[in-house]
């Protein structure tokens, strides 16, 4: 009997031992233990997993940073192109917090449905809100218009913006191919401007040979909707016909104030800089929301 209790001890002992060999030899070890699932990593491993979603969002991240840096040193227009680095930073976060397995664990399923929800939601509203845009990328105005006005954008030390150049030569080739129409150059002077931009518009065009006589001037406006509300001033809404000069980018926004203030109006949609296109579509989405939550459109 005493020999048998000697063996069982021995044997469990023994069966000890060699599990603990096992287990060095393989280097697992358990970091996690739940009712359905033991996993198992390799010590000193962090832990981090590569997905799908956090590739996309590091990709995302190094993308929006590089083109924030582009737009800083080509210089366009104000200060919107920093949102490009904060979007890149926040993309870089969410990449990382994806790819750490632990964290992902640790956070509620409730609290990743509403993100999840959220963030759909969200690219639901963009994506719409860009079909609209691009809805008006190519409108081409009717002959024949009562008035023109142009909208205006930044004018620099050296000139017109190359956003304003493109909107003042469209206005340009309509107004030489119906010479009775007038034209309402409309823009204030902002912070950064050294003379107000219909001022700089007005000497423009009659350098361009616009005769100065069909030219109206309205230099009080700092954003789309006093454009329109300070330019009607000079005409009659109910009545004129009225062609609306702008970007491509800008058209479908542009249009829907002047219709909301009352204007027979079509838009006459000129070119953009090709590779700053995503930066305008992201600040015409944003001026989008603005407006329509603001009633102006």
């Amino acid at each position: 009997m005493v020999f048998m209790v000697y063996l069982v001890r021995n044997f469990v002992t023994i069966e000890s031992i060699w599990y603990k060999m096992k287990r060095k030899k393989n280097d697992l070890v358990p970091f996690e233990e739940s009712k359905r699932v033991i996993y198992l990593e390799r010590q000193g491993q962090r832990k981090v997993q590569m997905t799908a979603g956090s590739v996309v969002f590091g990709v995302l991240g190094v993308l929006c940073i590089f083109y924030c840096i582009a737009i800083g040193f080509a210089g366009f227009g104000t200060k919107f192109f920093l949102i490009w680095g904060a979007m890149g930073v926040a993309s870089l976060l969410i990449s990382a917090a994806l790819a750490n397995r632990r964290l992902m664990d640790i956070l509620p399923a409730w609290l990743k449905g509403i993100a999840i929800g959220v963030f759909g939601l969200g690219l639901l509203v963009f994506c719409v809100v860009e079909i609209m845009i691009f809805s008006r990328f190519h409108t081409v105005a009717q002959p024949g218009a009562d008035y023109c006005i142009i909208l205006g954008a930044q004018w620099k030390s050296n000139g017109p913006s190359e956003v304003l150049r493109r909107r003042l030569d469209k206005a340009v080739e309509y107004l030489n191919e119906n010479p009775n129409t007038m034209v309402i150059v409309s823009g204030g002077q902002g912070s950064n401007e050294m003379i107000a931009e219909a001022a700089g518009m007005r000497q423009y065009l009659t350098n361009a040979g616009i005769e100065d006589g069909r030219i109206l001037v309205e230099d009080k406006s700092t954003n789309t909707v006093e454009n329109l509300t300070f330019s009607a001033e000079f005409l009659d809404k109910e009545n004129s016909r009225v062609v609306v000069v702008t970007n491509n980018f800008h058209v479908f926004r542009a249009l829907k104030i002047a219709q909301k203030q009352g204007y027979h109006a079509e838009g006459l949609a000129a070119s953009s800089v090709t590779w700053m296109v995503p930066n305008n579509l992201l600040r015409e989405f944003l001026g989008v929301l603005k407006d329509f939550l603001a009633g102006n459109m």
